[in-house]
């Protein structure tokens, strides 16, 4: 696959949703991949990115941002709070909010600069214990928790589980979302991003159904 071949799946599934086309953001999945396939797909004009750590994120996008204007970077992975503060000077927007102590350093570091990036609560549909996320029982609570520290919540955030329907996921998460206001739907993979368009995402992620298999050190 390529970003043409996954664009073009993108807008047939928006089409196919009865949804306006470029309704859907495309984040592209750019962690732990080789520099040159990422400034091929920057490119082509890709301007939307996704890291999961954030050392590796701060070395590689600062020469990336002043070479290529309209750059916005997505942090996907999951949040140590003692790298809070370089995340939040360095990503657009962060998906990966996922427990009390997190959200309270982000609203300290917000209060501080006067600003923060956008927020996605994860979610752990699946309520799988070895996976981060608020439980779903607890979602409500948390999302109120979250605005009450004036924090700019914009989005939910799930992984479903392997092996299980990731319809009924998407399908419980669009649920919370819609009866908490909240908008944005993080959601979809490059193996599924199709049905979550369909149960509403406004976000999907795509990694190496763009830039290949990812290249990880040995």
């Amino acid at each position: 696959m390529s970003l043409t071949g996954i664009t073009a799946r993108l807008r047939e599934a928006e089409k196919s949703a009865g949804r306006a086309e470029g309704s859907v953001t495309l984040i592209a999945v750019s962690k732990v991949q080789p520099s040159p396939r990422v400034e091929a797909v920057l490119d082509e004009g890709q301007r939307v990115f996704g890291e999961n750590y954030v050392q590796e994120a701060a070395f590689k996008w600062p020469t990336w941002r002043a070479k290529y204007a309209g750059i916005k970077l997505h942090m996907i992975g999951p949040l140590q709070s003692n790298k809070a503060k370089v995340a939040v000077d360095l990503f657009d927007a962060i998906h990966s909010v996922d427990r009390p102590s997190l959200a309270e350093r982000l609203a300290n570091l917000a209060n501080a600069r006067g600003a923060s990036p956008d927020l996605f609560i994860q979610i752990n549909t699946g309520e799988e214990p070895q996976k981060a996320g608020i439980l779903p029982g607890q979602a409500d609570d948390f999302i109120a928790a979250c605005r009450a520290m004036y924090l700019p919540v914009v989005g939910l955030m799930c992984i479903p589980p392997d092996g299980e329907d990731p319809g009924s996921h998407f399908r419980m998460l669009a649920q919370i979302a819609e009866r908490n206001g909240v908008e944005g739907l993080s959601m979809g993979m490059s193996s599924d991003f199709e049905l979550a368009v369909a149960h509403g995402a406004t976000h999907i992620r795509v990694g190496s159904a763009i830039f290949g298999d990812r290249a990880y050190a040995k």
